[in-house]
């Protein structure tokens, strides 16, 4: 639990999930966090989350643990699409970017609906 006055520990790597078909921040939407590793060609996920009321995940990556590299954002769209009652034309979503300066910080967007998604490089 954290104490009054202490703000959380801010993630360098972040997303934010948007339905643009409601207009609304996509709360409770799971996603998967990967990097390549350059031996062997393999993903090695680094974590599982949900985005929050908000459409953020926070805690994504915990600071000190971003390095140079390819990663990965699995994001369940059709997951998300069932809990709606909504069919879903993708039935996942993946993003692949490179980070070359593990000082900076970066931000993925993902604003969807049932039939398109796209993202950005986000500040």
């Amino acid at each position: 639990m954290m104490s009054r006055g202490v703000e959380p520990v801010s993630s360098p790597l972040t997303t934010h999930v948007l339905d643009t078909a409601s207009g609304s921040p996509a709360w409770s939407f799971c996603l998967c966090l990967s990097r390549l590793e350059v031996h062997g060609q393999q993903w090695t996920e680094l974590g599982k989350s949900y985005t929050d009321p908000e459409g953020r995940c926070p805690g994504l990556l915990p600071p000190g643990h971003m390095k140079a590299g390819t990663y990965k954002l699995f994001f369940d769209t059709e997951g998300y699409w069932r809990k709606r009652g909504q069919e879903s034309f993708y039935p996942y979503v993946e993003v692949v970017f490179t980070i070359t300066n593990e000082t900076h910080k970066v931000h993925v967007p993902l604003l969807l609906s049932p039939w398109s998604y796209t993202t950005y490089r986000g500040s």
